[in-house]
């Protein structure tokens, strides 16, 4: 698994509250509602002991946690822990809403938000003032994020394996490596890379990758196509493992490399190294005549190994080892935007429509929080809700739609009786 597509969920915040200190010997305690805490972050971060995607697809939406409401005695909401989704080196991140790619992990624990959690609520210990000094109101915590995102993997690796199904790349990499690929005696058995990591002379390390089989029509996508052609891109170079008991191993390797160049001009000018495999069930004449074959086309960089019997492998890993010293990382040309969802817990959208001859619905995000907060047998409560309303233009857009006098207006839960201000100041 190299692609994959997760939705995320970050968690709303905890709702403050309307309470007040009723301590004795307390005169007119005043309020003490204590804040709602923080909703769960969401966070990617970079694992480098994970190499495919394939836990997500068992498990394909992620919820961090809401934040506990507030309490009486001024005491604040428990914020709750964020959510740290863990996802190999090399995955870059994409943004399905925008189609912008929002991040690139491409090194050991690196990580981006994702979805911020929702602030907690005020309580209503925020709300006094010198003119209001026992407020009837709080406020609701902010929401969560939720987002739709594709995980991408372009596995990042010093060494590339490449060469046609059954050239003998798996015994290669478990030969050089610690790596335990699956090996047997027919095409196809690599599905998915394998990474090995190899031992330098001074203690320190690269990565090989094995990447699955190419064939003749890769870059249209036949067999394993593009799926695999993506993992070549990260390596600094590649190591092309020829089968030298086929009828033609030259033409082969041009195959291949004839698919690279289709797919990409920067994946076919990567520096190469080809090492003839197989050579303990090569006559010594062939094997001249290959390497003869391989240098009338200019290519130079030429090895003759056996992964099975180990043959010339501690030459090929002296090369190798040269190589992944003098040539560098490669660079890559990704736009990462700058991710503005990440952080976007406004939700004051709204809408109204009317749902019969007397009934108005409002509905949307802040007003359906706001309205979760109300006890409707406080007024206090109630007309801050309605100031509210005709602050965000509520209250224009029913006129608008031709709400009369008496009709019934809901938000949530909360059913409530119109009838217009102009009548009151004609009345009074």
């Amino acid at each position: 698994m190299d692609k994959v597509k997760i939705r995320i969920v970050s968690g709303k915040g905890g709702n403050g509250i309307v309470a007040w200190r009723r301590e004795k010997y307390v005169d007119k305690g005043g309020p003490a509602g204590g804040d709602g805490g923080n909703g769960g972050s969401v966070y990617l971060i970079a694992d480098e002991n994970m190499s495919t995607l394939m836990d997500f697809t068992y498990k394909t939406v992620f919820k961090a946690e809401a934040g506990e409401n507030g309490f009486k005695k001024s005491m604040h909401g428990k914020s709750a822990k964020d959510l740290f989704i863990k996802v190999p080196v090399g995955t870059v991140v994409k943004d399905l809403k925008t189609e912008n790619i929002i991040a690139d992990l491409d090194e050991h624990e690196k990580k981006v938000l994702v979805a911020k959690g929702g602030r907690g609520g005020r309580g209503n210990i925020h709300f006094c003032t010198p003119q209001n000094r026992a407020p009837q109101y709080c406020e609701p915590g902010e929401p969560g994020i939720e987002r739709n995102l594709q995980l991408e993997l372009k596995l990042i690796a010093d060494v590339g394996l490449l060469g046609m199904p059954n050239a003998g790349k798996s015994t290669f990499i478990s030969r050089v490596s610690s790596a335990k690929p699956k090996i047997a005696d027919y095409p196809f058995t690599t599905i998915i890379p394998n990474l090995g990591v190899v031992k330098k002379h001074d203690h320190d390390a690269y990565v090989i990758a094995d990447i699955p089989g190419l064939i003749e029509g890769a870059s249209d996508g036949v067999g394993l196509g593009h799926d695999f052609l993506r993992h070549v891109e990260r390596c600094r170079f590649l190591l092309h493992i020829v089968d030298g008991t086929e009828e033609n191993p030259l033409e082969n390797y041009k195959i291949i490399n004839n698919e690279l160049k289709k797919y990409s001009q920067k994946l076919a000018d990567l520096f190469q190294i080809v090492a003839i495999n197989k050579i303990d069930a090569i006559e010594p004449d062939r094997l001249s005549e290959l390497k003869n074959e391989f240098k009338k086309e200019g290519i130079d960089n030429i090895y003759t190994i056996s992964a099975v019997t180990g043959e010339n492998l501690d030459e090929l890993k002296n090369e190798l080892e040269h190589r992944v010293d003098t040539i560098p990382k490669p660079v890559f040309d990704y736009v990462v935007e700058e991710d503005l969802e990440a952080t976007n817990n406004d939700d004051s959208y709204w809408e109204v429509y009317k749902a019969d001859k007397n009934t108005y619905i409002v509905d949307g995000g802040k007003i359906i929080r706001i309205s979760q907060v109300i006890n409707t047998r406080n007024t206090e409560q109630v007309i801050r809700l309605q100031n509210t309303m005709r602050a965000m233009g509520i209250i224009d857009e029913l006129k608008r739609i031709g709400i009369q006098n008496g009709d019934t207006v809901v938000v949530g839960k909360i059913e409530l009786e119109y009838w217009d201000d102009e009548m009151y100041k004609q009345e009074f």
